[in-house]
């Protein structure tokens, strides 16, 4: 099932994996995906043991979400999307894979009491365009293109700066805000500037995603206390 959420000019596809079971009590997984990909028509293998429901969100510009005219992404904005996506959906576990990682983490900023424990993985996406001290690199755009992902979004994300400092400010709004004790899994194996910074921030080392999805699911079962 698909449902169509608004945000503004933009529909957000928000599509459900697997439905809550008759009678469950286990909290929803959130799944982000990568830069250039678009969610799951099905709950990727890694996720057949999470006990509750389980969603994934298009970002705009990719898969079936609506796409902005004249391009204009940033993870801020993206953001956006996911706390949108997070009040159709309620209290939840984050998932974010290479771009969705980083937005994960900024989303779980923007609603630390909302967030019961975020996962970041490896994917497509994941450094953006580095920390700034690189020189730009400006793609040309496929304007004319109709199909997701938008080429404007592949352009503006790929070279979205992840500023380490950006990344701090973010962590340290997660560690203010959050009632959890872990609020925030590194599962990565790709570590960019803004990840280490980031990982530093909260004191949280780099786990296995088995484990850090059995930290979460224990999560939904706290009563939060912020």
């Amino acid at each position: 099932m698909t449902q169509c959420l608004p945000l503004g000019r933009l529909r957000l596809a928000l599509h459900t994996l697997r439905a809550p079971a008759p009678g469950h009590t286990s909290g929803p997984l959130l799944l982000l995906h990568g830069l250039g990909e678009c969610s799951p028509s099905q709950v990727p293998e890694d996720y057949h043991r999470w006990p509750g429901p389980v969603h994934a969100l298009d970002f705009a510009g990719h898969g079936q979400s609506s796409t902005p005219v004249g391009g204009g992404y940033t993870c801020e904005a993206l953001m956006v999307q996911v706390v949108t996506a997070l009040d159709a959906v309620g209290p939840c576990t984050l998932v974010g894979r290479g771009l969705g990682a980083y937005v994960a983490l900024l989303a779980t900023a923007a609603r630390a009491t909302q967030v019961r424990g975020t996962v970041l993985r490896d994917g497509p996406g994941l450094a953006g365009g580095g920390d700034g001290t690189q020189s730009p690199y400006l793609p040309a755009v496929a304007a004319s293109a109709l199909d997701t992902p938008d080429p404007h979004a592949l352009a503006d994300l790929l070279t979205d700066v992840r500023h380490p400092a950006a990344a701090a400010r973010w962590a340290q709004l997660v560690r203010n805000a959050s009632p959890w004790q872990t609020p925030v899994h590194f599962c990565l194996r790709e570590r960019p500037a803004w990840a280490l910074v980031a990982a530093g921030a909260l004191a949280q080392a780099f786990t296995p995603v088995s484990l850090a999805l059995a930290d979460c699911a224990l999560l939904h079962t706290e009563p939060c206390t912020p």
